[in-house]
């Protein structure tokens, strides 16, 4: 008898994620369609959110599953042919891409409760959009390779600085080519 080990639905996610940012480092892909295809496989793995974020990989799905939806939405919203055709439809595109922003926040916070605040750093990072500028800021997972998300929530950063995790100043963003390319 032959065993197999099953590959589980977050090595398939976490590999289909990292394909993605080495297509997109290499400039094979540009940043609209990472969000495009992230989007578009998140949807095909047809795996809802976690209610309760009792393990690493739940609370990271959870971001990328909140943070891709609002994402795309908000980058329909702006498809200037939808908004002359469907402005109605656009602009319940962009209702639904805040509504997300806010779940992609509320499930960071719950990850970073989950992990005790522990080896975080959250900082202000140099962006070179005008609407982003002293707004965006980072927050490493410094024991995880790659981790890290982004907000731009008042409530969020208050929360960082309470947990002794915000550093003052500006940084550069461990992604600075994919923060600053636009889509």
């Amino acid at each position: 008898m032959t065993y197999r080990i099953q590959e589980s639905v977050f090595d398939k996610f976490f590999k289909h994620r990292e394909s993605l940012f080495r297509q997109f480092r290499k400039g094979d892909i540009t940043k609209r369609e990472f969000i495009e295809e992230h989007y578009a496989f998140i949807q095909s793995l047809n795996l809802k959110p976690y209610q309760r974020i009792d393990s690493f990989e739940k609370g990271i799905y959870n971001y990328q599953y909140y943070n891709m939806l609002a994402k795309y939405n908000y980058m329909r919203s702006k498809d200037a042919k939808l908004i002359q055709k469907h402005p109605n439809i656009a602009k319940k595109m962009l209702e639904d891409a805040n509504y997300f922003y806010q779940q992609k926040d509320k499930s960071t916070i719950k990850l970073l409760e989950y992990l005790d605040f522990y080896k975080v750093e959250a900082y202000y990072i140099k962006v070179k959009s005008e609407n982003l500028k002293d707004k965006l800021f980072e927050i490493v997972l410094m024991d995880y390779e790659n981790v890290v998300f982004h907000s731009k929530n008042p409530w969020m950063m208050q929360r960082l600085k309470e947990e002794g995790v915000w550093i003052e100043g500006k940084r550069k963003s461990i992604i600075e080519n994919y923060i600053n390319e636009r889509y």
